[in-house]
């Protein structure tokens, strides 16, 4: 069943985009999902957890998990936050919907927000690229499944400053698994990358908290370094990490200089890691060819 897809993609490198394309739309509509529900999912979790642990220390009977509303990336259905009207299967195709509905609520017409087929288109062009550059294989299924995790990871960084376990290390393992197979890189260039990935941000969070006694990043940026290192070997570390300080560098000056964003508050670093991270896996190979060329100048 697998093969002859393959094989019709091949023989009709059209329908093999336009699949792509279509595919991409529906995961960016679920990443939507999983980028506003996952981060209330885990801190609901954690206050059930310390809810739990101070009942036990008080020797207290335990709360009762079952008085709790049922709220996952499934239940309960998506709805208007400010009319409450449920989101109906046709209301919830993605791009279309929203053209369909002239970016309003169907009850209420109150403006839907922009980002959600941002989010959707945007994740639909990852995936046409990854196609196009990976052609019919395997790498391009686990290359575009890489995006996907990584367009998760940036929005929920932007949203919430922090990188959830639960999607960082997941990757990480599946990293060392494929490259078992030399999928993206060798083995063993996955393994050292992971670790390199994590210990050099740990080094230099933990070298600027000694000199200024903060905290310059979270240790989810360490994780997702680690995740990279895993999937793409530790020789494109050093362009993701260059990739990622110069844009993030120059978006921060920018924002501060336009008085858009005050000095002192953080700027998730997470969103730079992944757009770079990204680039890496499609091109990094070809930027450290050219880096390789420009020095030896």
């Amino acid at each position: 069943m697998l093969s002859d897809l393959f094989l019709l993609f091949q023989q009709h490198i059209g329908i093999y985009y336009l699949t792509a394309f279509l595919l991409g739309l529906i995961v960016g509509s679920f990443l939507n999902v999983v980028i506003y529900r996952l981060p209330i999912m885990l801190k609901a979790g954690w206050k059930s957890e310390c809810q739990a642990f101070l009942a036990e220390e008080a020797g207290q009977p335990l709360p009762d998990s079952n008085a709790t509303p049922v709220f996952n990336l499934n239940t309960p259905r998506s709805r208007c936050p400010h009319c409450n009207h449920a989101i109906s299967a046709w209301e919830n195709i993605p791009l279309i919907s929203y053209l369909f509905l002239r970016g309003r609520c169907r009850q209420c017409k109150t403006p839907i927000s922009l980002r959600y087929p941002a989010i959707e288109l945007f994740t639909a062009i990852l995936t046409l690229v990854c196609a196009w550059h990976f052609g019919v294989n395997a790498t391009a299924g686990f290359a575009i499944l890489l995006s996907w995790a990584l367009v998760a990871l940036a929005f929920i960084d932007l949203d919430e400053q922090y990188l959830p376990d639960s999607i960082t290390l997941p990757f990480l393992w599946l990293g060392l698994l494929l490259n078992t197979q030399n999928l993206f890189t060798d083995l063993e260039s996955a393994v050292i990358g992971a670790a390199a990935g994590y210990l050099v941000l740990w080094s230099v969070y933990m070298l600027f908290k000694k000199l200024t006694g903060k905290e310059g990043m979270g240790f989810g940026d360490f994780k997702l370094l680690a995740m990279l290192g895993a999937w793409l070997g530790w020789q494109m570390l050093p362009a993701i990490i260059l990739l990622s300080s110069i844009v993030g560098a120059t978006i921060g000056i920018l924002l501060i200089a336009s008085n858009r964003h005050q000095r002192g508050i953080p700027i998730p670093f997470g969103p730079f890691l992944a757009a770079a991270g990204w680039i890496a896996l499609l091109w990094g190979s070809d930027l450290n060819h050219a880096y390789l060329q420009w020095i030896a100048v």
